[in-house]
């Protein structure tokens, strides 16, 4: 059996894993990751793709959260321009709604209550003369537009891994944590790699960042403490044929208070969502409901001039989010902050609870500012002022040149790879950023990326995404690496695990 010894063994390889093995490398603590499955592969990979304040939180009064949020969104925009990009929504109004006034003073407090640098700020519109009018039918006259941002989630979480090992950390997938045990100044724990023997480590603290298996992670390392609260709230989303041309998002919000996106996604595709249902079932079978589909559906009908039915949905998927335990609360209504509880009756453990995409990093520099001091680490805060992999457009610090000057520097990126056809070029921009370089590294023509596996994956990237980004699946590239799936038609999952299958042991 391998043996480690550690500062931080994280538990966890979703966005709030990996931010915090991240922050915590970078420090200059020596940080173990371990994740049962693949990274992103439930809640971090089934968001609604959104770097958002939370417009609709403060309907419920978390004026913290949204303030919070709000500040987080162009830090991280600024951080992963390559993966990131401002969106504008467009929530259309009627006289089942909420009063004009009401939204507008909410919009007026969304604009105000954190800086913003570069994203404009919000005002309504006439849909009888704005683009995303046309869409919509005719009962609807006007709107009011407002800015968030769009991420590529499961990307998200890789680059923070990527960025954790780059500093130190040793990440490991297809790895549970199958045991720990607790000692005065140190964990002992057992990590059952897939199909590959065990590792030992030796930790001085551990962080508990399972997400929906938090409180039963904390429940076996701690029987005897009291049982931690967690709520689970399954989200849904369907993908169906573009439903608008124009590249704003829409936000609907029903008369009973419900709220659905409509965003642009992937070129031919629309994304519908999200639901909001308490869940008990399996964590590791989360699916989609022949009601959900119904209900999402209904709901986009409500608002489109052309509808759509449970048989245009070409994609769908589900994810539960481990919200802070609020039993008087909705399920829309429940709190989507994070608590951190830290628990030091011997070596130290630190369980997440809770949490979004959009305050990750935040979660992290606050749980590194409780764990650090315990581990005689001073360093200070730095993940504010530092680009994500691939996001160094214009230098290591972030700035806003990276997301106002996106496409002038794709295209200087496409005129350094003459030979790439345009889409493709486009897509490893968005994708990778400055890494492309790496990506295609020693290539001079199309020979040089290999044969295409399925449509749009050519050689060079399957074995990239395998050697750098801990990709083993062909559902690892094309649904969470890439977004591929949804173009590449059916079978090509199959097609690309034949082929990882015939390639030489590494």
């Amino acid at each position: 059996m391998n043996r480690i010894d550690c500062d931080v063994l994280v538990v966890g390889g979703g966005i709030n894993g990996a931010g915090i093995a991240r922050d915590a490398a970078g420090r200059g603590l020596s940080v173990v990751l371990c994740e049962k499955d693949d990274l992103a592969s439930h809640t971090s990979s089934a968001s609604s793709k959104l770097i958002h304040g939370g417009l609709r939180y403060l309907e419920h009064y978390q004026f913290a959260l949204v303030r919070k949020a709000l500040a987080e969104r162009e830090v991280l925009l600024r951080s992963a321009p390559h993966i990131m990009r401002p969106l504008r929504f467009v929530m259309p109004h009627d006289r089942g709604q909420r009063p004009a006034w009401m939204i507008r003073a909410g919009l007026f407090l969304y604009d105000s209550l954190a800086r913003r640098e570069f994203l404009p700020g919000s005002h309504a519109a006439s849909l009888r003369s704005h683009p995303a009018g046309r869409d919509l039918k005719p009962a609807f006259t006007r709107a009011f537009v407002y800015s968030d941002g769009w991420v590529d989630d499961a990307r998200l979480v890789v680059l923070n891994a990527i960025d954790a090992r780059e500093r130190g950390a040793t990440i490991f997938t297809r790895t549970a944590c199958t045991g720990v045990e607790r000692g005065p100044v140190s964990w002992q724990a057992t990590l059952a790699h897939a199909g590959a023997g065990q590792t030992a480590v030796t930790a001085r603290c551990l962080v508990n960042a399972a997400g929906p298996w938090a409180a039963r992670f904390l429940g076996n390392a701690l029987p005897a403490a009291p049982h931690a609260a967690q709520r689970l709230i399954k989200g849904s989303h369907i993908v169906v044929p573009r439903l608008f041309e124009h590249p704003y998002a829409y936000i609907f919000q029903h008369p009973d208070g419900r709220i659905v996106f409509a965003i642009p996604y992937e070129g031919a595709f629309t994304l519908v969502g999200t639901t909001d249902l308490d869940y008990t079932g399996d964590l590791d079978q989360v699916a989609i409901s022949t009601e959900e589909v119904a209900y999402l559906c209904q709901l986009a009908n409500r608002y489109f001039a052309r509808p759509i039915a449970p048989a245009d949905v070409v994609w769908s998927y589900s994810g539960v989010r481990p919200l802070v335990h609020d039993p008087a609360a909705s399920a829309a209504a429940a709190t989507r902050d994070y608590r951190l509880a830290l628990d030091t009756g011997g070596a130290p453990l630190l369980s997440v609870f809770g949490g979004k995409i959009t305050t990750y990093r935040k979660l992290a520099e606050q749980a590194l500012a409780r764990i650090a001091p315990l581990l005689d680490n001073a360093a200070p805060a730095w993940t504010a002022h530092a680009c994500l992999p691939g996001g160094d457009l214009f230098g290591e610090r972030p700035t806003k040149r990276g997301i106002l000057e996106f496409e002038a520097w794709a295209q200087q990126l496409a005129w350094s790879w003459p030979w790439l056809p345009a889409a493709l070029a486009a897509r490893f921009a968005r994708a990778y950023g400055t890494r492309t370089a790496c990506l295609l590294a020693g290539c001079a023509g199309m020979g040089d990326l290999g044969r295409q596996i399925v449509p749009g994956l050519y050689e060079a990237e399957a074995r990239y995404l395998m050697k750098h980004e801990w990709a083993r699946t062909g559902a690892d590239i094309l649904w969470r690496r890439t977004k591929l799936g949804l173009h590449a038609g059916a079978g090509s999952e199959a097609q690309l695990d034949a082929w990882i299958s015939a390639l030489p042991p590494a």
